[in-house]
């Protein structure tokens, strides 16, 4: 794999686009336009990733809009394949080969010119060499995403597309992937991966785009977004010793922005989660009621992205 990067930058360019099935949309009207780096596509799941990833990469025809990578129109287009490179969530590998035999078929596929070179540094990228001759049927699913991410490397693409790709993966190995992925994008690939994972994203991408229902909730710095997502409102259900007593206590701290009883619990709504967190225990003990039980009641990935749609 070179060391250098691209003459022309790489681009990924995805224009109103979308992808429908009868009544039924699996992508909204999506625009982004990627350059050089590390993009997560974060969304929970059925969101419509997995039918973005495949848009760009070219499997799927948009239903409306237009999809390009360096370029290039991506559907029907096998040209832009020597540029991309494809890590799907599902098990799209033969059990019977070595993992070596299979990155070498990708190198051979791709008609490079020193086969057997680019299969060993593709290989080594991702940690296998110790393993590359043993069959992929013996693999545990971290190995086999990984001997993925090695044939998708083998002709050194300047667009990564990939799926769900630390499903499997023990912690060290993550933490080996994340380190190779930012050295690409460092040398000029564009690099997308999509997860439902928040924590993911933390070490990885740059940039992110959060999808939900097919539509682009929002679009932009990793930081920035997850700063919108952990000051949004959020609401609880508390039960104690004496509602009654902690509710009008707890309605005169900042943190606070509403309280309701209702059937021997009350629900709590925060403006501030984490003032609201060291504020509650505090209240409870200075007014002699007994905290039972705490529980975050919007606290799914689910509702997390669809505050963001509603922002």
């Amino acid at each position: 794999m070179s060391d250098s990067a691209p003459a022309e930058a790489a681009r990924v360019l995805v224009r109103n686009a979308s992808k429908w099935y009868g009544n039924v949309v699996a992508v909204n009207d999506i625009s982004f336009d990627l350059a050089p780096g590390v993009t997560g596509l974060l969304g929970p799941n059925g969101a419509g990733k997995t039918t973005l990833l495949r848009l760009v990469a070219g499997f799927l025809q948009p239903s409306s809009g237009t999809v390009e990578v360096n370029g290039q129109t991506s559907w029907r287009n096998p040209s832009i394949y020597r540029d991309v490179g494809i890590v799907p969530e599902r098990e799209e590998l033969y059990p019977f080969l070595t993992g070596r035999e299979f990155v070498r078929l990708n190198a051979v596929l791709h008609e490079l010119p020193f086969v057997d070179v680019a299969t060993e540094q593709a290989i080594e990228a991702v940690d296998l060499i110790d393993r590359q001759d043993e069959k992929i049927g013996t693999y545990s699913k971290g190995m086999r995403q990984r001997i993925k991410v090695a044939g998708a490397l083998v002709h050194d693409p300047t667009v990564l597309l990939l799926d769900e790709p630390f499903n499997g993966m023990d912690p060290a190995q993550r933490l080996k992937m994340i380190d190779l992925l930012r050295d690409d994008a460092s040398r000029g690939r564009v690099i997308v991966f999509s997860t439902h994972i928040l924590e993911e994203l933390h070490y990885l991408a740059e940039e992110v785009l959060v999808v939900v229902s097919g539509r682009l909730a929002a679009s932009g710095n990793f930081r920035e977004i997850r700063r919108l997502m952990t000051d949004r409102p959020h609401t609880f259900t508390v039960t104690t010793t004496d509602n009654r007593r902690l509710a009008s206590a707890l309605i005169r701290e900042p943190s606070v922005s509403g309280v309701q009883l209702d059937d021997g619990h009350m629900v709590i709504r925060a403006a501030d989660r984490g003032a609201f967190a060291t504020a509650l225990p505090r209240v409870a003990k200075e007014h002699g009621v007994g905290l039972r039980e705490v529980i975050p009641a919007d606290e799914s990935l689910e509702s997390v992205f669809n505050y963001l749609v509603e922002a």
